[in-house]
């Protein structure tokens, strides 16, 4: 199979085919997937396409650990400095659930690869503070930067990172659970240009920390606070009088949020796109009806175990322009207080495509038939459990119940 040299992208799948690079002067992008048997090593391609990749801009080890390649121990060792070394010009390096490295990787990145501009280490997990000091000094160019589960990283980290990487865009810290309020009071003193921020189960961070950082970080267009459960409305008056440019925002398991707090949000940020409010056990009607009147981009609404959802609430959103114009999944398992009369209001939300009904027990066939005639491309996800068979009049016998029918 002949290549050409102007080459652009390429894959690597070991264990399916192998290719000649030997021309592919000019390669950019590169990705490793383990997709089949291991078929011998392959420390000398390696070796050889790092060698001869001074144009490689982007590199990728799809989800994988290094050890499932055929590597030999040495080329494990080696391979972070070699990278480093022999690709000056990385801007994107995804090392995706690489679990072997180590802090050691970042201090050759810091070293030799200052254009670096995105880097995923998510389940890196040895990873440690050390890691971030190295980047904030060696890579400032750094706009995304992806930490999710490397807990060992703490405040002092994200300090250092803060202070070199002053140009941050895009920040995931899901999981790492060892982050407080100080965290985030470092990022609103440094970076300023943060549009995006995972900090889902960092369980550690309050109102404090957080509406520090939305008073520094204006710009902010994603936020995901889920599983924060110390998060209150002070938390969201802050979102909405400081980051009037929010898209998307996802406070599962938040259950400290209320009405109140999402008055002044959806008053204030016009540009809401998508929101994941599922276990917010406050939230009521009124959230829904100001949503409806403050926010015409609402495409994404998640009410899963908002028990206090009723049909009013939902034909205030089905009959506002988002409702019609925009609006394309409603998630509302465990809401038992919806019923059929909700599927008659989305209705006229023409571009629905999905429903999620699960537990609402007061949704019957009948109501679901009714809206998939009107919307005959609508995905309705829903189940009804038999009725439990009475006992036997002899006593004794066991109740059982089917299994349940998923629509």
């Amino acid at each position: 199979m002949s290549i050409s040299r102007d080459l652009m992208k390429y894959k690597l799948f070991w264990g399916e085919q192998s290719f000649c690079l030997t021309c592919c002067f000019f390669l950019k992008e590169v990705c490793f997937s383990c997709t089949g048997p291991s078929q011998g090593p392959v420390d000398d391609c390696v070796n050889w396409l790092l060698s001869n990749s001074q144009h490689l801009t982007s590199y990728l080890f799809n989800e994988a650990t290094l050890e499932k390649f055929p590597f030999s121990l040495l080329t494990v060792h080696l391979f972070p400095r070699t990278f480093a070394q022999n690709c000056r010009n990385i801007e994107v390096l995804n090392l995706n659930g690489c679990t072997k490295i180590t802090d050691s990787t970042c201090l050759s990145l810091s070293k030799f690869c200052s254009k670096l501009k995105q880097l995923d280490l998510t389940s890196c997990v040895s990873i440690s503070n050390h890691s971030l000091k190295a980047l904030s000094d060696g890579c400032r160019m750094l706009e995304m930067l992806n930490l999710s589960w490397c807990d060992q990283i703490t405040r002092d980290g994200i300090e250092a990172l803060a202070r070199g990487c002053t140009g941050l865009r895009a920040l995931f810290l899901r999981g790492c659970t060892q982050l407080d309020d100080g965290a985030l009071k470092h990022l609103q003193k440094h970076c300023p240009e943060l549009t995006t921020i995972n900090m889902q189960s960092c369980t550690q961070i309050t109102d404090e920390g957080l509406v520090s950082l939305c008073r520094g970080c204006h710009k902010l267009q994603i936020l995901c606070v889920s599983g924060c459960s110390n998060i209150t409305d002070a938390s969201l008056t802050a979102l909405g009088l400081n980051c009037p440019r929010l898209k998307i925002l996802e406070a599962a398991r938040c259950s400290h949020v209320t009405d109140a707090g999402f008055t002044v949000l959806a008053r204030n940020c016009h540009e809401l796109e998508k929101m994941d409010l599922e276990e917010c056990i406050l939230v009521t009607d009124n959230t829904l009806v100001q949503l409806s009147i403050h926010c015409p981009r609402l495409q994404a609404l998640s009410l899963s175990h908002c028990e206090l959802i009723t049909d009013d609430g939902i034909r205030a959103l089905s009959s506002s322009t988002c409702g019609q114009e925009r609006l394309t999944v409603v998630e509302l398992d465990n809401c038992p207080l919806i019923t059929d009369v909700t599927l008659e209001h989305l209705k006229s939300c023409h571009r629905l495509e999905r429903i999620e009904l699960y537990d609402c027990q007061q949704v019957t066939r009948a109501g679901i038939k009714r809206i998939r005639a009107h919307l005959p491309e609508i995905k309705v996800h829903a189940y009804f459990a038999p009725v439990t068979p009475p006992p036997s009049v002899h006593g004794g016998g066991q109740r059982l119940c089917r299994c349940c029918i998923i629509l």
